[in-house]
């Protein structure tokens, strides 16, 4: 495939999942054409489907559908794209692979991203032969309903597609925010697993079960985060408590620096959560499909509500 000069109207993903089709649908509803790209046919076969129900549960019309163009194996289209997202599943080999075929049939000004939640971004492009062009761009899950993305710069991006790359995902009513160092997990993700490492000792070592965890972080201070980020409240409280607090309790917290025992044997076991019914908890499968549902509405009546935007360039 020869490469052409980038089409701004036109964005490529490649792998049609959960993530890969939410993503599409957020371009193809904000006016792009999207070509949606996976080789495993039944993943391929779902996407239709999937992109459907994402589009009736946004209130939005069934003809934003017509705007994406599903494939098995990169079109020649995908050469003059935008933007080419990367949503394949969590294992560094395949997305090298990938990248290093984008690499090879999209020209130099095409935007490669990865969005990869955890691998750093210089990982999967290590082996690219225009490196300057590769980010991250770590959407959440479901990336139609958190409208948060991490934009990592990775050691050799150019520092000039930062922008460009964040416009895009503002213009499709995104909120990204730029990262600027290419560390494992950006920022999220270490927040949200620095807080479950703490969880699962808590539980580990008897302080309690699952079950208190999970209603102490919704009935305290989880109920607020959405309103005021942790810097925020040590701000308001005053910084001087927040010193006093850590004074006595940062040497008491987990400090693994491995996954924990409770975790690993759970896996092991095969207790690997809701979609076997046992994990942490026990689930039903109408628990299972209870809380996805009210999740999914909940997301979704909170993005419909007044815009919070950062200027994090």
């Amino acid at each position: 495939m020869a490469a052409t000069r980038p089409d701004d109207r036109a964005v490529g993903v490649v792998g049609a999942g959960r993530m890969g089709v939410g993503i599409a649908q957020i371009f193809a509803a904000g006016g792009f054409r999207v070509h949606l790209i996976d080789p495993i046919e039944a993943a391929l076969a779902a996407a239709p489907e999937r992109l459907a129900g994402i589009t009736a549960r946004r209130g939005q019309p069934a003809s934003i559908a017509d705007r994406v163009a599903f494939h098995a194996v990169l079109p020649d289209e995908i050469a003059g794209c935008v933007l080419v997202i990367e949503a394949a599943p969590e294992k560094v080999e395949l997305k090298q692979s990938i990248f290093r075929e984008l690499d090879a049939c999209c020209g130099p000004d095409v935007i490669l991203a990865t969005n990869t939640s955890v691998i750093p971004v210089s990982q999967v492009a290590a082996e690219v032969g225009h490196p300057g062009r590769a980010l991250g761009m770590h959407f959440w899950n479901p990336p139609y309903a958190v409208r948060l993305v991490e934009v990592v710069q990775a050691e050799r991006t150019d520092p000039a597609l930062i922008a460009p790359a964040m416009a895009l995902l503002a213009e499709v009513g995104q909120k990204p925010v730029h990262v600027r160092k290419d560390v494992p997990g950006f920022i999220g993700n270490r927040l949200q697993h620095a807080l479950k490492r703490e969880a699962i000792a808590l539980v580990e070592n008897g302080v309690c079960d699952a079950e208190t965890v999970d209603f102490v972080v919704r009935n305290s201070f989880g109920a607020r985060l959405g309103l005021m980020g942790p810097l925020e409240q040590s701000d308001m409280l005053g910084l001087g408590l927040t010193l006093a607090i850590h004074s006595v309790l940062l040497s008491d917290l987990d400090c693994s620096r491995a996954p924990q025992r409770l975790l690993v044997d759970k896996v092991a076991a095969g207790e690997t959560g809701a979609a076997v019914g046992r994990g942490f908890r026990t689930w039903t499968p109408e628990q299972r499909a209870e809380l996805e549902s009210r999740l999914d509405a909940a997301l979704l009546a909170a993005t419909s509500g007044p815009d919070e935007t950062k200027n994090a360039g």
